[in-house]
Parts: C-alpha cells; structure tokens; sequence
C-alpha cells in the first residue's frame, strides 16, 4: 500500500512558513503500514495542483493533500479538485449550519466567504470539521482514494485522527510496518559504521537499517515491511539488545530519547538530583532539563555564572585559581560544580566554562574549548573539549556533552575512553 502526501500554498513554498503537515502525516500513515512514495509541495494555482493530483494519482493507492481550503480568493484547491474530478460544487446544508453556529459563537460576520465554506463537489464523501470551517473531503477514483484537508494543522490532525485514519483502515487491508529506532551519542557516523559493520552484516535480510545523523546524535532505525508485527518488534528488540552489547554506553535511549530526558530517567530511578553551574552555555543546560515534563523531580536549579565576580560569590570559585589559571580551566569548572551543588543541596552539580567565540580565544585556549565538570557525593569529574569556531554549535555541543558526563556516571561506564565524543 503506497501513499503520496502533497501540501498546498505558496507561503511553504516561499518559506514563510515550514511545512510540518507532512512530517505528522507521513508518521501516522507509517505507522499505520502505509508506505510513503514522495511528499509533494506546490504553489495555491490550479495547473500545479492538478499536476500534482494526477501524477499522484497514477501511481500512488492513497493520497492526502493539505491546504488551500480556506474562504479567501487564493484558496482554489476545493475548486480544481470539483474541475478535476468533474463534479459541481454544491451545499452542503450539514456544514452550512455548522459554519454559522461556529462563526456566532465566535462572534464573527457569517459573510459570504463563510457560507461559501459550505460549497463541496457533489461526489465527494464530505468530512465534518469539528475545530474549523473548511470540512475535509473524500474521493475515490478506480480503487483508490483522495483525501483533501485544511493545512491548519490542529485540524488536520483532527480529521487524521478521527476520520481519515479509520476510514482508510475500513478501505484498504495493510500489512504491518514495524520501526524502532536506537539514539546514539559519542561516535560520529563513519566511526558508527565502523564500529557496528559485524553486527549489521549480521542483520536478518528482512531488517532494513538506516543511519539519521544530526548535528549531536545518530539514530539507527531498524525496519521490517509485511511482516508479522509481533515476531518483527521482538526480533528488532532483540538486535537491538546485541547492539548495545558491541557498544556500550553509547545508546543513550530509543525513539525520542534525549541526552537530559536519559539522565531524567536515571535520576528519577535513584531518587537523586542534579543542579547546573553554567558560564559559555548561559542556562542552555537549565533549559533542556526544564523543558521536560516532570523535570521538577530531579532538577533543582541552575546559576548562569557568567561574570567571575558571580562565579567567585554564588559558587565559591576560589579567586586566587581564578587569577592564576583562568575561567576556562580545570579548577574552575570542578569549583562551579560542586559550588552548585552545595548551594542546591543537589546530588550532582554540571558545569561549563569555556570560550564560545567567535572571538575572545588564545594560541592556549582557542575559541570552542570548554571545560565540563560533574561533581557527585564521592568525586568531581572533568573534561577539556575543543569544539570548532561557529557559537551556537558550541553552546549546543558543550551542554551535550556536560550532561552525558552525568549519564556516563550514573551509567558506571568506566575510564575517560568514552567521556569524549569522536568527530
């Protein structure tokens, strides 16, 4: 069963705005075992739109359109769908009335253009949208089917969700699709590849792997395509299982995981807290952890300390080794971890402290070095890291790596080989 995905108006096309309609439908439809065969962008004109139509059409089971729907002028997709599939448009009294209850309630003109909202090809199966006032339509043409739906993406995942979804499922028959993906940290992807090359060989012909590197991680997706969903997840489970035996503490969670949302779960487990005492990535760390749900249990505060006066009265930075070495230095990364610590009463303090550029460095300490430093009931550990010369991947990769100091600690991973990341 293969679909095609096509979303409708020029400001995606201008890049006005970013089209996330299809990343959220393609996802569904996967998982419902609907292949994906392309995702189509076009512009709010009649010629394009039929193009895209009928080529989908033509090799494609299933195909959902967003956009286009709205009362304005520029909004033609339901017009050349009427065009395309020869109907007329007519009213649908349904709508109607539900496009005048919802325009009362919000207190605005049930004007023309509103009442036009109302107008639907007569061979169309008309979808009733509940969180707006342009329904979603349904055609079918020899066997296969055409689903148009606003671009508003609250409703259209409405309409997904509440209608397309089951509909599809009554439609067709779909064989099962099954995916899990393995968050990695610590290895760039040539290394990966590498380093796993045995185990992927090894690999079940039905299994397909595929590498999703991003700028602080590679996620490695295990799929299986018509198979039997249960034997296909326990046998994706199951390698995945050997994959962490042939690179320890390197998966640092599955299919949303997170660096902090890992260590959240660690924490947690243990009953234990954390705080961060942050100078080059000015509360970044804070951020991340606090944009969690729940953070609260485990994350106690932060101190962006990024003057040496705050660092020296907020977190007890020793002066003298302020003067001596420098902000960006061993001793003063250790002395921010534990200060926040103590100052928290937390169970671990993270600190950063390092030049993030793009000016500000020396021949000693070029800009992008950092030191990181996590201080714990029994030790406190550091780390020197250079990273490269452009600020906001610094920050990024400086907290990166702060936190997955701590993972590597609750983990037990052993020695300082896996405490930095190979490039």
């Amino acid at each position: 069963m293969q679909a095609e995905i096509i979303t409708i108006g020029d400001e995606i096309l201008i890049g006005q705005i970013v089209d996330t309609n299809s990343a959220w439908i393609g996802e569904k439809l996967n998982a419902a075992g609907i292949k994906i065969h392309r995702i189509t962008s076009v512009s709010d004109r009649a010629e394009p739109i039929s193009e895209a139509i009928t080529q989908a059409l033509s090799h494609s089971d299933i195909v959902i359109c967003t956009g286009g729907l709205g009362p304005t002028k520029d909004d033609i997709t339901k017009h050349t769908l009427a065009r395309l599939f020869g109907m007329k448009l007519v009213r649908n009294e349904a709508v109607y009335e539900q496009v005048r209850a919802m325009t009362a309630v919000r207190h605005i003109d049930f004007n023309e253009l509103n009442q036009g909202q109302a107008l639907v090809p007569d061979g169309c199966t008309v979808l009733p949208n509940r969180c707006g006032t342009a329904p979603g339509m349904w055609f079918e043409r020899d066997g296969k089917v055409l689903v148009s739906l606003p671009g508003v993406p609250f409703e259209m995942k409405t309409l997904i969700g509440e209608q397309v979804l089951p509909r599809l499922y009554e439609h067709f028959r779909f064989d099962a699709i099954v995916h899990k993906t393995a968050i990695t940290y610590g290895l760039a992807e040539s290394i990966l590849a590498e380093t796993i090359a045995d185990w992927e060989n090894a690999l079940p012909a039905y299994l397909h792997l595929a590498y999703l590197p991003s700028a602080m991680n590679i996620r490695l997706r295990l799929s299986a395509y018509d198979v039997d969903g249960q034997q296909a997840a326990a046998e994706i489970d199951r390698q995945f299982a050997l994959l962490d035996q042939a690179i320890p503490y390197r998966i640092i969670g599955y299919g949303d995981a997170t660096l902090e949302s890992a260590v959240g779960e660690l924490l947690r487990g243990r009953g234990e807290t954390v705080a961060a005492a942050e100078s080059c990535t000015g509360g970044n760390i804070a951020h991340r952890f606090t944009a969690l749900p729940g953070a609260s249990d485990y994350f106690r505060g932060g101190v962006v300390a990024y003057s040496n006066d705050v660092k020296t009265a907020l977190l007890g930075v020793n002066a003298d080794d302020l003067n001596r070495c420098g902000a960006v230095s061993r001793p003063v990364a250790e002395q921010m971890a534990a200060g926040v610590r103590k100052a928290t009463g937390a169970t671990y303090g993270i600190a950063t402290t390092g030049i993030a550029g793009p000016t500000g460095g020396t021949p000693d300490k070029p800009v992008g070095t950092v030191w990181m430093a996590v201080s714990g009931p029994d030790e406190t550990y550091s780390i020197r890291m250079v990273f490269g010369s452009l600020r906001s991947q610094n920050i990024e990769r400086a907290s990166s790596n702060a936190i997955n100091l701590l993972r590597l600690r609750l983990c037990g991973a052993p020695g300082n080989g896996l405490w930095t990341i190979r490039y």
